[in-house]
């Protein structure tokens, strides 16, 4: 166990969502081109604000989405968002979503804090046996990062998504429990 808050990295506070304040952000990001290339497959198609809170409010109540702000630490302003799906509780498996709205922020190292918060609270507080993601073949940066927080491909559904003039694959990554904690005991 670390000493470190468990919603708390080196970058990065995970707090709730503040539905007046953050969610305006969220239905700004989802207009950004690039930003919806990479967190979506569907067609780039504005979002308003009323559906976005409907969406937060569904999944509150659903109970089985805990949703995050991603704070930064040193100005606490919302950079993203970040879920994570119980898909499987009796399996104690949940699939985990990220995005950093804020394009400043992108390549800074944020993301990586954010996977590492997320992880340690999926394991620690929620006591998962394994967390699974899904990302697009051409977004190589969160394959990256994910690879770095120690995800390891488990499957593709090839050609899943038309974009650019081509056909891209969709990759399936995991992290089991017990390859979190070697990893945390090998880098401290």
């Amino acid at each position: 166990m670390s000493s470190t808050p468990v919603l708390q990295g080196e970058l990065v506070q995970l707090t709730a969502i503040n539905v007046a304040e953050d969610v305006p952000l969220f239905v700004e990001w989802s207009q950004d081109t690039e930003y919806w290339r990479l967190e979506a497959a569907d067609p780039e198609i504005p979002r308003r604000l009323s559906r976005i809170e409907e969406d937060f409010n569904r999944s509150e109540i659903s109970g089985r989405e805990i949703d995050f702000a991603i704070r930064t630490l040193i100005d606490p302003i919302t950079i993203g968002y970040a879920d994570l799906e119980m898909t499987n509780q009796a399996n104690r498996d949940c699939y985990l979503g990220i995005g950093i709205g804020r394009r400043e922020y992108w390549n800074r190292g944020y993301g990586t804090d954010v996977m590492r918060v997320l992880l340690r609270y999926a394991f620690e507080a929620l006591n998962l046996h394994r967390v699974s993601l899904n990302v697009f073949e051409y977004n190589e940066r969160a394959i990256t990062c994910y690879r770095k927080a120690g995800f390891i491909e488990e499957g593709r559904q090839r050609e899943f998504l038309r974009r650019d003039n081509q056909f891209w694959d969709l990759i399936y990554m995991g992290i089991l429990r017990s390859e979190w904690e070697k990893r945390v005991s090998d880098h401290g």
